[in-house]
């Protein structure tokens, strides 16, 4: 009975002298010194892998879109045509692109810089089926002429709302929030390249997150808002806003706060902002804006008639 509790001892001691030496072997061993990691003209260290950060899951509107409303566009948009139906007209250019005297040339096509307009929209297949390319917001600062420090709380509220900086997640075509600067000089008011707003394109899944915040959050808070405005059924679809496939509008000051990027800490942003919301598509021609107008609605985007 005695020899059980000394074998037990020896296997305990054995085996503590077994790890104090794996110790004692670890603390021997040399350490390798690291390399100081370098640094980017900020400061801040780069580090040694290139990281990537890659979207975790799909956007729920985004599936909406390539799921149910893609094919739901393509039927209401169908239009038959026989194979034998006449091509449409090419607008012709001023000058001969063949000819060498005048390939350098401005070559503006006939009829004017918007001729454009009045190119009948392709027939509607799987492959051409409007989608949405990127959203735009922008805003101006009217502060910033006195002093651009008034820039910051702009800055913060669209980093916040579209999620977006200058080439996160290692990605260097992602622009970011960006300065908007005057073109021109208005005298007594504004002079040339200075700061006077800011703006940001949006793509990607953060595109439709964007869209999911204004549906939910955003437009049903707002006070008196029966939607988005349309022009009269009178109005041309030859205009260049009605041929170029852009839908615009502006939200008042008080939706930035509605944001919930922004109105769980609203308090961190000084001021709340108007925005103007541009949706830019792939559609373009004749009555394009009317092609958006059924793909925002497909988002849940009320419209009302003017």
């Amino acid at each position: 009975m005695s020899a059980a509790p000394a074998v037990q001892v020896a296997r305990s001691a054995a085996k503590s002298n077994r790890w104090r030496a794996v110790l004692n072997a670890r603390k021997a061993k040399a350490l390798t010194p690291r390399k100081p990691l370098k640094r980017d003209e900020n400061g801040l260290p780069i580090p040694h892998v290139h990281v990537i950060v890659r979207d975790t899951h799909q956007s729920r509107i985004a599936e909406h879109y390539h799921n149910t409303l893609r094919d739901d566009l393509m039927y209401m948009t169908y239009t038959h045509k026989p194979a034998d139906s006449k091509p449409p007209r090419k607008i012709r250019l001023s000058y001969d692109p063949e000819d060498p005297y005048v390939k350098h040339r401005y070559n503006p096509p006939i009829g004017g810089s918007f001729a454009w307009t009045r190119q009948a929209l392709p027939p509607v297949t799987y492959e051409n089926v409007i989608e949405l390319e990127r959203i735009q917001l922008h805003t101006m600062v009217k502060e910033a002429l006195q002093s651009k420090s008034h820039l910051l709380g702009a800055l913060m509220a669209f980093r916040a709302i579209s999620g977006l900086s200058a080439e996160q997640g290692g990605m260097r075509t992602v622009g970011g929030v960006q300065i908007v600067r005057g073109k021109k000089q208005v005298q007594g008011w504004m002079r040339r390249n200075a700061p006077v707003g800011v703006k940001v394109d949006i793509t990607g899944p953060q595109m439709y997150d964007f869209i999911g915040s204004l549906v939910h959050f955003v437009l049903p808070r707002i006070r008196e808002f029966n939607g988005i405005p349309m022009p009269r059924p009178s109005s041309s679809l030859f205009s260049a806003s009605a041929a170029s496939g852009v839908v615009s509008f502006g939200l008042p000051p008080m939706a930035m706060g509605l944001f919930p990027q922004i109105e769980y800490n609203l308090d961190a942003y000084p001021n709340n902002y108007g925005m103007h919301v541009h949706f830019i598509t792939s559609a373009r021609g004749e009555g394009a804006q009317n092609r958006v107008r059924q793909l925002l609605s497909g988002f849940q985007i009320p419209f009302v008639r003017a």
